[in-house]
């Protein structure tokens, strides 16, 4: 850690902050350090009791700012209450200035994109369709072999980027995916039954 806080002081640093909700519903932030040498993780803190308090948020970040130094960025995501802390932040330290994280704000983006009535629906579709084929083991097999073995999820970093990647990876495929539907094979088979 030492080599990394000389480049704190050298080069200045961004201080990150990511907060998650793990499987037991507590709200979770990791605080880490990004300097010229890397990002360094710092420490995680269970903040469940005031991660929608601005005011509490401020100073939980602000106790990481005293000790990482003043002269730093802060990232997080959007969250409202973070946008009031990070003000807070920037009143209270004069060389720090608070930006949202990118990633969060193209997340919400595409979030919203879904809220369109034509696009929803068709991602609804696409849902439908994707669950139905890859919840039975030898209809997936069968789509596997109408699409050269191309799978129609293309994982991605972020949740919502998944959902536009699978769309367009399905949209890709509609050829083979139509011939798989309109094939001896599927109009035999007992799926083809089913609404």
């Amino acid at each position: 850690m030492k080599g990394h806080r000389d480049d704190w002081v050298k080069y200045g640093c961004s201080i990150m902050m990511d907060g998650w909700t793990d499987k037991k519903g507590r709200t979770l932030f990791n605080f880490l350090v990004n300097c010229p040498k890397g990002t360094m993780f710092v420490e995680s803190i269970d903040a469940s009791s005031y991660s929608k308090d601005a005011e509490k948020m401020f100073q939980l970040i602000e106790k990481f700012v005293e000790r990482i130094g003043e002269a730093n960025v802060i990232v997080t995501d959007s969250a409202a209450a973070n946008v009031l802390a990070g003000k807070f932040l920037e009143a209270k330290f004069a060389y720090l200035y608070w930006t949202p994280c990118a990633a969060h704000c193209l997340d919400l983006m595409l979030e919203d994109i879904f809220k369109i009535p034509s696009l929803k629906r068709t991602f609804e579709r696409a849902i439908v369709v994707h669950g139905f084929i890859y919840n039975c083991p030898t209809l997936l097999n069968m789509m596997r072999r109408f699409t050269q073995m191309k799978e129609l999820i293309k994982p991605a970093k972020t949740r919502f980027a998944t959902a536009f990647l699978t769309l367009a990876r399905i949209h890709q495929q509609k050829n083979n995916l139509r011939k798989m539907f309109t094939s001896e094979e599927w109009t035999t088979s007992k799926w083809a039954k089913e609404q």
